[in-house]
């Protein structure tokens, strides 16, 4: 059946763009028809879902060079007890119009829903997550204490049921021990005793299970809940039969113990499950609770919740930053190693940034408030780990389709098998009946469903906690296969501060020279400008405002002062404006085989003289580099910087593979170009001019001391700017990796022994029980490995 969705786009300038997103997406296979209002920004697209996905649609709308705007919510769900029910939720929810793509993480209990709010309502979304049987709200709605205190009310239900289940279970055990030395108590063999000690176990505890059962077949899926419910239910009645009407072997231990057994494997699931979110809970505990304001001329103290952009708030020595601001009074050392993972205290004065979460260590100060609640950095780093939580990386989709149909294909299993017995056993129903209730009790998805996000959780959280923040399960994946990497010069590789080292005029002084560079530069944004404006500062010249200023990307700036013209700028520039520099050329190549950058300072007729400017390489650059290397990636260093400069930069970190004279519009070609050679390509940056090149690698890494349309445009952002996080961030990826693939070979190499085992009557019902229980333990187990991940830096 066709489906029919609206994309809205943004992007378009005028009817052509509207033509060429309608070609585009008449090209992908299964559209069957496609329009674009240029006027209402919307493409309406009939579609074959067999043959097409949303993904397909969105993706022929960014190669054409315009974007789908998409609103997205989290949604936190309840009743989930397999994949099986994460499947069926996801298929509810990309059922709905509007919705692009819905992604159900069953570990992390959340659904991520992208979707055209003008179409779909988020509770439209909550109402088809109920009537497939499971319950959902607006995870921004859910406080992290409540969500912790309806944890922990779970794991004390689930405590108070297994308690309840053992107790009324261990005398059936005991009897089925004793029977086996052939010892027989007329009491544990009574059919009402052991009816009495079944009942409550089959029905009170057992009631989740069947809850669950009702609410899947009710929604037209199968999940665990079924398996269990029909399993024991079987067990259960037949014993009944036996005990009380036509005599024969009861079988009340097997379902009491089989629902007693997979109550002890959720409880310890819930258990293990807690703490893959331990980096979360570790963030949010770095919040401070409340903050000291002045209104109305008071000191006043109040939840931090409360505070308010514009807010006055004064922080003594010890305490903590409660939001994010702008000193206005006062100054301090501020400890921000929650942030950069440095330890050493950073002066603070009046007009410097505070973060909130930062630890006041010496003077008091006040402090205006500019970023409150969700915008804080803080708040925006806990949405980002969240989001990757709650995201689903490629490798789980295989997962999640076995999981789809793997409880009818059980089904069929367990009454093929029972059929099968009562034809070439010996003809009695209790010997078909064992291995059929085995095929059902073993053959539960939990591990399948478990395998991935449980690994997800716990990768991206230790990344989180060591300063680097991965968007989501996708790009922690991608990490893994990058072999070349391609880093920014400027603020990546060396510390985006540059300082002018040399002031060499052809004619006339050096303060003049430099005075008339400074006025050029006053409006440019480039850290090579303000280096030499900060210098004329510094030596306290008088800078008034050029007449006309003009940056030229990738060449320098143009400006008219006192009615002349001023060109500051590289060769480039030079060349474009027909300066001959051939006078100055020897400086500038013994300036540059120095590693400096030199800026040449002209008017429209002459070359004036030479600036030289110096940025140095960070710390740990050449160590970082290194470490790459050793784990055979290629490095390669990016810089509009000509060649002779850009190699000596590179020689002192070590690298030979340099693009040198690239302008900021063609780094997103270079890295193309890498990548049309088979290479899986990482780029560094910090700068705005980095985005497009972030954009188009496999995997973009942003360096969190840069600007936020870099880290916006990023996959990994590196919180701290130590480029030690690069090989870290990969190292984690391959072990998260790794840690998966562990998880989905047990979770798979289970099932396909076990079924078969049930299936020739090798497991008693109780031994498949609690290898179905044990068996998600182990996968949630194995993730928690993770956590011992050492990040060495």
């Amino acid at each position: 059946m066709d489906k029919k969705i609206s994309l809205r786009i943004s992007g378009m300038s005028c009817a052509a763009c509207a033509a060429a997103i309608e070609k585009s997406l008449s090209r992908v296979q299964g559209v069957k028809e496609a329009s674009v209002n240029f006027a209402a920004e919307k493409a309406m697209v009939v579609y074959d879902p067999e043959q097409a996905t949303t993904d397909d649609l969105i993706k022929a709308v960014r190669d054409a060079g315009y974007d789908v705007i998409m609103d997205k919510v989290q949604l936190r769900l309840k009743g989930m007890s397999c994949a099986a029910c994460a499947a069926a939720i996801e298929k509810a929810l990309n059922r709905l119009d509007g919705v692009y793509d819905a992604s159900v993480n069953f570990a992390a209990e959340k659904a991520t829903v992208e979707y055209d709010s003008s179409m779909v309502s988020v509770r439209d979304m909550i109402k088809a997550v109920e009537d497939v049987g499971y319950e959902a709200e607006r995870a921004d709605e859910v406080s992290s204490d409540r969500e912790q205190a309806e944890r922990e009310k779970e794991i004390r239900g689930r405590k108070r049921m297994l308690i309840l289940s053992v107790i009324l279970s261990a005398p059936l055990v005991l009897n089925m021990i004793l029977e086996a030395f052939n010892i027989h108590v007329p009491l544990f063999m009574n059919p009402w005793f052991q009816f009495i000690l079944a009942t409550p176990v089959q029905f009170i505890v057992g009631a989740t299970y069947y809850k669950g059962a009702y609410h899947a077949l009710k929604g037209r899926s199968a999940n665990m809940d079924v398996l269990v419910a029909m399993g024991t239910t079987v067990a259960y009645v037949y014993s009944i039969f036996t005990g009380f009407f036509i005599g024969g072997d009861m079988y009340f231990e097997a379902s009491a113990v089989i629902i007693t057994l997979i109550t002890l494997g959720k409880l310890l699931e819930a258990l293990a499950k807690g703490r893959t979110s331990e980096a979360i809970k570790k963030l949010i505990g770095l919040q401070a609770k409340t903050a000291r304001v002045i209104r109305d001329g008071q000191e006043m103290d109040i939840p931090v919740e409360d505070v308010e952009v514009g807010d006055v708030i004064v922080v003594r020595p010890g305490e903590k930053v409660p939001v994010d601001g702008v000193i206005i009074e006062g100054n301090s050392s501020l400890d921000e190693s929650m942030l950069t993972g440095e330890s050493m205290p950073v002066d603070k004065k009046a007009g410097d940034e505070v973060i909130g979460a930062t630890i006041n260590k010496y003077g008091t100060f006040k402090f205006r408030a500019t970023k409150v609640g969700r915008d804080t950095v803080l708040a925006q780093i806990i949405k980002m780990v969240e989001e990757a939580q709650g995201s689903k990386a490629p490798i789980q989709r295989l997962a999640d389709q076995i999981s789809g149909i793997f409880v009818p294909t059980v089904l069929v299993i367990a009454i093929v098998t029972f059929v099968l017995w009562l034809i070439f056993g010996d003809g009695t129903l209790a010997t078909a009946l064992i291995p059929a209730i085995s095929v059902l009790i073993i053959a539960c998805p939990c591990a399948l469903g478990l395998a991935t996000p449980t690994s997800i959780m716990v990768g991206t959280g230790k990344g989180a906690e060591n300063g680097i923040l991965i968007k989501g399960g996708e790009h922690l994946e991608r990490a893994h296969n990058i072999n070349a990497v391609i880093l920014d010069k400027t603020g990546t590789i060396t510390k985006g501060q540059p300082e002018v080292t040399d002031v060499l005029p052809l004619n006339g002084r050096d303060d003049d020279l430099l005075r008339i560079a400074a006025i050029a530069e006053k409006a440019s944004e480039h850290p090579l400008g303000v280096a030499i404006l900060e210098k004329a500062k510094e030596l306290g010249m008088d800078l008034p405002d050029a007449e006309r200023f003009e940056a030229i990307p990738g060449y320098g700036v143009e400006a008219v002062i006192d009615g002349k013209t001023y060109y500051v700028g590289n060769r480039k520039l030079m060349r474009e404006k027909n300066i001959d520099i051939q006078n100055a050329e020897d400086e500038l190549i013994s300036l540059e085989e120095e590693g400096k950058t030199a800026m040449l300072v002209a008017t429209d007729q002459k070359l004036l003289g030479i600036v030289a400017v110096a940025d140095t390489v960070k710390e740990h650059s050449k160590e970082a580099i290194e470490e790459l290397q050793k784990m055979s990636i290629d490095v390669y260093m990016i810089t509009g910087d000509n060649e002779r400069t850009a190699k000596a930069i590179a020689r002192q970190v070590g690298i030979s593979n340099v693009m040198a004279e690239v302008l900021p519009e063609h780094k997103a070609e270079q890295v193309l170009k890498l990548k049309e050679q088979g290479k899986f390509v990482a780029m560094v940056g910090d700068g705005i001019n980095d985005a497009p090149a972030l954009a188009a690698a496999d995997v973009g890494i942003a360096i969190g001391t840069g600007t936020d349309v870099a880290m916006e445009a990023a996959d990994i952002t590196l919180i701290r700017g130590d480029l030690r996080g690069i090989p870290v961030a990969i190292k984690l990826s391959r072990a998260t990796m790794r840690n998966i693939k562990q998880n989905l070979f047990w979770a798979f190499i289970y099932n396909t022994i076990g079924i078969p085992f049930a299936a020739f009557g090798l497991l008693s019902p109780i031994i498949a029980g609690a290898a179905m229980a044990f068996s998600s333990v182990s996968v949630v187990t194995n993730a928690l490995r993770l956590r011992r991940f050492k990040a060495e830096y």
